[in-house]
This record gives structure tokens, C-alpha cells and sequence, in this order.
């Protein structure tokens, strides 16, 4: 499915400065080599010299710069989007059809698609997920089964039953031992990144733009035997607070617990990650010797490549021999901001240096 609106659309919020559609899409502009938001305050290019990409990365990769006025690339979610899920926070069990959207004053395709590219599914299935998960944690905890049926927003025990086995698998009454992998979508500095953490420990921590971020979850899914679905947890409000600590460059090393299941070389790769001290860089050579496979560059690479812990397991560290970047899921662009920060200890601001 095309998640960018229709060019028309996409041209009447640039040229009216529409707030509103802020990190739904980005404007290109030819004949400055710069892109912006769509309400970037500057002058207004003629539109047969603007062109449009749905991520920052797009842009950058297309070799546009990041505008000095509107800095794109610290956009945060569109106030919108806040206030949608604010609404859903403090009513848990709230159902918010397309004709509510509508009263807001917020188009449905428009949220549909947004969630869609963040979140990886529509924000009627982001809400449903969202209410089942809380159903989840208050029958675990012993919590009446009525209670949490019409309390999620259901109209009966059978809709409720059925929508709820899709999702985790299993019928209500079995979940009182259970656990499940809890979403959680985060803002930084570099992009919007999305967390997951069991009862027991953090253990996904990707950005969403990353490709095939839908078969991450699949995979985490698989490794874990657990469903994913949005949720909170204590892992999860500790690594936000510590991830905004660490781009303020308050913070060098994470606290919390976490859980990366793979093939005993990617786990020996992965420890030999965690071993690299904060502003230092290690080469795959180097990797490779640390964890006693000299000599097997690709095979770290590989490795290397499938860590689904972003910057608490720090992929981002490994390097060329010759100290020049390297591949990365995130992007180059982030990497050399990561590294750069963590060299000189200054947070991460101003990114329009890009």
C-alpha cells in the first residue's frame, strides 16, 4: 500500500504550511538541495521543483540536506498524533471510529496511513491491540474476565474471546501465567524507534524505518514464543528515560536487563558488542579476534547485521579496518551521529550539520 498521500494533497499542505501532516511526508527542494517539513516557514519553491519522500532517510539518501529553519530531522510525531494517543491513555477502553476521527477534525486516511508507516498497522488495529493488552495484564493479575471484556471497549464475551485469541493465541483464561512482548514507540533525536520488553527483560530496540520491520516482530516472535502487542512495562519507561539521557549525553552505560536469543556465535558476537566502551570503535577484524573466531569477518559482519538491540547493544561501534563507517540498519547518517556524539560527549542537537 502507498503510504504517502496523493501529490495534491501532499502540495496544498506544503504550500498552506499545515502542521498537521509534520512527519507524514517530506518536501524536496531541487533547486536548493534541501528538504524540509510541510510547514516550514521559508519561501515557497514552485512546485514542479519539489519532490516528495516519506522518511528522513529518503531524503538524505536522495542528497538533499536538512533545512536550517524547520531542522526535519528533530521532527517529533505531528501534534495530532499526540493528542490521539494522549486520548487513548487516559481511556483505556476508548473506541475511536472513523467518524469520531472525523469530528476531530482529522481525516481517517491520513491517520491510517501515518500509523501504518510507524507503527506498522492501521490505528484501528493499533487501538484494538492496545485494548486487548491491557485486558491481558488485568485478567494475569487476577482481574475479572467481564470486567476487562467490557471495560476494552468489547460488546460481548464472544467478540472479545475471538479478537483476543488472534492476537495472543490463546483463550483468556489461559493468560493468567502468561506473558507477551510489549510495543512501545519512542521519539529521539535520529528518529522515531520502536521497543518491545517481555516481564523479564528488554529485547527489541529498532528504528522504524528500518527495512522489514514487520518480519523483526515475526522473528522476536518466534525466538521469544510470544505475541507482540502494544504495551508499558517498567523495562520499557526505564530505557526511555535512560535513551534520553544518553542522546543529552548524560548517560554512558544502560541498566536495565535485556534479552537477545539467537545461534550461540551470534550470542558470543553480540557479548563481544556489549564489551566496546563508549567513544571507542572496534574493527570487524578486531570483533572477530575478541570472540576467538580470527579471521571470520563475514560471519561477524552477519552477525553483527541481525542485533535487534540497537545502541544498548552497540552495533553502530564497528567499523571499517581503515576507521572509515560501515554498513549499519539505521543508516550511515545515523551512525556517524551516534559516534560523533558518544566521541565528544556533546548531546545530539542541531542535526542540520547532515
Amino acid at each position: 500500500m502507498e503510504l504517502l498521500p496523493p501529490r495534491s494533497e501532499m502540495e496544498r499542505a506544503f504550500l498552506a504550511s499545515d502542521r498537521s501532516y509534520n512527519g507524514l511526508f517530506f518536501t524536496g527542494v531541487r533547486t536548493t538541495g534541501i528538504f524540509c517539513l510541510p510547514s516550514c516557514p521559508a519561501k515557497k519553491p514552485r512546485l514542479e521543483n519539489i519532490e516528495f519522500f516519506g522518511t528522513v532517510k529518503d531524503a538524505l539518501f536522495a542528497g538533499y540536506r536538512p533545512c536550517k529553519r524547520c531542522r526535519p530531522t528533530e521532527a517529533s510525531a505531528p501534534g495530532w498524533v499526540n493528542g490521539l494517543l494522549a486520548k487513548l491513555e487516559g481511556n483505556p477502553g476508548a473506541r475511536i471510529p472513523e467518524a469520531a476521527l472525523r469530528q476531530m477534525g482529522l481525516e481517517p486516511a491520513r491517520v491510517r496511513r501515518y500509523f501504518l508507516r510507524e507503527y506498522g498497522m492501521s490505528f484501528q488495529a493499533y487501538c484494538r491491540a492496545l485494548r486487548l493488552g491491557r485486558a491481558f495484564e488485568r485478567i494475569r493479575a487476577g482481574g475479572d474476565l467481564d470486567d476487562a471484556v467490557f471495560d476494552s471497549g468489547f460488546d460481548s464475551h464472544s467478540g472479545f474471546r475471538t479478537a483476543f485469541a488472534r492476537v495472543f493465541g490463546k483463550a483468556p483464561g489461559q493468560t493468567r501465567e502468561g506473558d507477551y512482548i510489549r510495543l512501545t514507540w519512542l521519539d529521539t533525536p535520529i528518529g522515531p524507534m520502536v521497543a518491545g520488553a517481555t516481564d523479564a527483560a528488554v529485547c527489541l530496540l529498532e528504528f522504524t524505518d528500518r527495512r522489514m520491520i514487520e518480519a523483526q516482530f515475526a522473528t522476536l516472535s518466534h525466538r521469544f514464543r510470544l505475541p507482540p502487542a502494544p504495551g508499558e512495562n517498567g523495562h520499557l519507561r526505564r530505557l526511555r528515560t535512560e535513551l534520553e539521557e544518553y542522546f543529552a549525553g548524560k548517560r554512558r552505560e544502560f541498566t536495565g536487563p535485556i534479552a537477545y536469543p539467537g545461534s550461540p556465535f551470534e550470542q558470543e558476537v553480540w557479548r563481544g558488542l556489549l564489551r566496546i566502551p563508549y567513544g571507542e570503535t572496534r574493527s570487524y577484524e578486531d570483533l572477530a579476534a575478541a570472540v576467538g573466531r580470527p579471521g571470520a569477518c563475514r560471519a561477524v559482519g552477519r552477525a553483527n547485521g541481525m542485533n535487534r538491540i540497537a545502541i544498548l547493544i552497540p552495533c553502530h561501534r564497528v567499523v571499517n579496518k581503515d576507521g572509515g563507517l560501515c554498513g549499519y540498519g539505521g543508516g550511515l547518517w545515523r551512525k556517524r551521529i551516534l559516534l560523533d556524539m558518544e566521541r565528544t560527549g556533546k548531546p545530539v542537537a542541531g542535526l542540520n550539520a547532515q
